[in-house]
């Protein structure tokens, strides 16, 4: 499937793609979405691109090993459950911070950074999948 047409479009789609699984992480905790399925969305992307321009293109795009991703998405979730113990609460407690940046006070929660390292670990741990498999199917 390498027409012309499909590598015109990839670029397009694969942006698109990974604009949508941002807006699916940052709107999981209220609603339907969250980490895994914008991971996948993102995965996803990557595979279109990979599937038009090959496996290098998409190791150049990425800029650091799949499974690099993967593991700083898990540090980051274990490390956002971790916070909580100096606290005395339960693990994986959900804590707020309301920090005033620019005159707005904007919520941050540990939540939304363990949805982001959920996040991470699937975007690495599929894009690695996929990757070894298109490399294994170009051998």
């Amino acid at each position: 499937m390498n027409t012309l047409i499909f590598r015109t479009l990839a670029p397009f789609i694969t942006a698109l793609m990974l604009f949508f699984s941002l807006f699916v992480l940052l709107r999981g905790h209220n609603e339907p979405g969250g980490g895994f399925i914008g991971g996948l969305i993102a995965a996803s992307a990557f595979a279109i691109y990979g599937m038009a321009f090959g496996v290098q293109a998409v190791r150049r795009a990425l800029r650091v090993h799949p499974l690099s991703i993967a593991g700083s998405g898990l540090l980051l979730s274990v490390l956002s459950g971790l916070v909580s113990a100096p606290l005395g609460v339960p693990f994986m407690t959900g804590l707020w911070a309301y920090p005033v940046i620019f005159g707005v006070e904007v919520p941050i929660a540990t939540v939304m950074s363990f949805d982001v390292g959920v996040y991470l670990v699937v975007v690495g741990a599929i894009t690695s999948i996929a990757l070894a498999l298109g490399e294994r199917e170009s051998d």
